[in-house]
């Protein structure tokens, strides 16, 4: 079954494959092509779960993040 999505694989020069799904962005790698893609989808759930998250990203607390 075809999911529609455009992904571009490429063997890296230390012969590791990458994928990327051409709409999203999201990106992972694997030592074989079937590695690459598989990561590729789980990278592509947990992106799109965390997208559908509704909680706020929390205020940074570090001190260099304090109003000068």
């Amino acid at each position: 079954m075809s999911t529609g999505r455009e992904i571009r694989l490429v063997e890296e020069d230390d012969s590791w494959w990458s994928a990327i799904d051409q709409e999203t962005g999201v990106a992972s790698q694997g030592e074989t092509r079937q590695e690459a893609l598989q990561n590729l989808d789980e990278a592509i759930a947990v992106t799109e779960e965390a997208r559908a998250d509704d909680t706020d990203s929390p205020e940074p607390d570090a001190p260099w993040f304090e109003d000068s």
